[in-house]
């Protein structure tokens, strides 16, 4: 812990997680006192954990964290990737309840307590990795209530809880109305970071909020892109109205096939506009172009994951984060002229699609970061430089602009 005053609090506090297989876990609570359910994933970023708390699409999970410092740097309003955490429980080894970092404003203990979401730290969260790498996803029952953590009870809760695929969890966290988003990227501190050119022509993207981290819309407006934020619902005759220069589709929680209707509302809006898809709406995609969706066994969450550009043979180390992956053989059967961009080295997943005929591309992992490295982050240049060409009336493609690295 952070002081051994901070040891001996939590020691207090008793906690437990109880895994729908019957593996029980117990340790000491922080943040709200409460229990939840929900599928159990793990992140395996070193940093950032404020950004991964916030971000959208891990609404429906608890999130385990593999890197065993967590807390030292505290929470602060900058680094909120949307309104509020999503995620229904946090589990990390070692809770820092003092931080240390000039930008801190609230620690994670108080910030999560005020958010009303559960941690639960001092557990083997090693043991509980190799469960869930060995085993896969399973949906788990966390209490911080000192009253409520009878063993049978809360594995009885893991179990009736639904499963991630059974709920539409786009419906939870996109926003109820459309927004002007016009905020750039954080600059940091005057004289460290050197100023990003923006380009001065200003283009109009409605990206469309299934979850979308703000960062996402940072860079778009740091591209140069007015961004018009839509919800999830939004149809093409409504996009159409806005009259954009392109249409970005974010990233978002859960199961593809459980956001019904918009994969036919996608189908529409690429035939019409240049289109750029992020994780979530990559699947979403590949989903619109004929594709289907399967679930991976613990999914690609962290900031270490190799993605390589089939093109250039490029690898980026990337920030990921889904459980879910577009199928290459239903691309290829469905007979839409699409391409396989990239892939994921570990395990030959597909990481990126672009189209032979339409200015469309999209790529599963995050050039956003917010956390994780700035690998990838030249996807955003590749969408402003078809967007560019296509309002100019040249004849472009996601594969053409693909293929130019």
């Amino acid at each position: 812990m952070g002081t051994e005053t901070g040891i001996r609090r939590l020691a207090s506090r008793p906690a437990v997680i109880v895994l729908a297989d019957g593996t029980v876990f117990h340790g000491a609570s922080f943040g709200a006192r409460c229990v939840r359910t929900g599928e159990v994933c793990f992140n395996t970023s070193m940093t950032g954990y404020q950004e991964i708390l916030t971000d959208p699409s891990y609404a429906g999970q608890l999130v385990v964290m593999t890197y065993t410092q967590i807390g030292n740097v505290g929470v602060n309003a900058t680094d909120d990737e949307s309104s509020r955490p999503w995620l229904s429980g946090f589990v990390v080894r070692e809770l820092f309840e003092e931080p240390s970092n000039w930008r801190s404003e609230s620690s994670l203990d108080t910030w999560l307590a005020d958010q009303g979401i559960p941690g639960l730290a001092e557990i083997d969260t090693r043991a509980l990795v190799r469960r869930i790498r060995d085993q896969g996803f399973q949906n788990a029952a966390l209490s911080t209530d000192p009253e409520q953590q009878n063993i049978d009870a809360l594995l009885e809760a893991a179990r009736a809880a639904p499963e991630l695929g059974a709920v539409n969890l786009v419906g939870r966290v996109t926003c109820s109305q459309p927004y002007q988003w016009s905020e750039p990227t954080w600059p940091g501190v005057e004289g460290q970071v050197p100023a990003a050119e923006t380009p001065s022509k200003k283009l109009h993207v409605v990206a469309y909020d299934f979850g979308v981290k703000r960062n996402i819309l940072r860079q778009l407006v740091d591209h140069g892109f007015d961004v018009t934020v839509v919800p999830a619902t939004t149809s093409a005759a409504q996009v159409d109205d806005i009259a954009p220069d392109a249409v970005f589709l974010s990233n978002g929680p859960g199961d593809p096939a459980a956001v019904e209707g918009v994969p036919e509302t996608v189908r529409e809006l690429v035939e019409r506009y240049p289109t750029f898809g992020i994780c979530l709406g990559h699947q979403i995609l590949g989903r619109a172009l004929g594709g289907t969706t399967t679930k991976l066994k613990f999914g690609h969450h962290g900031g270490n994951q190799p993605g390589k550009d089939m093109h250039t043979g490029q690898v980026a180390i990337c920030a990921e984060n889904h459980g879910y992956a577009v199928d290459a053989d239903s691309l290829r059967a469905a007979g839409e002229p699409v391409e396989i961009t990239h892939v994921n080295l570990n395990d030959q997943t597909v990481e990126g699609i672009a189209h032979l005929e339409r200015p469309v591309f999209s790529v599963q992992y995050h050039p956003e970061a917010s956390p994780g490295p700035h690998d990838a982050s030249y996807f955003f240049r590749r969408f402003r430089r078809m967007v560019e060409r296509h309002a100019a009336g040249e004849t472009v493609t996601g594969a053409s602009i693909a293929r130019e690295g």
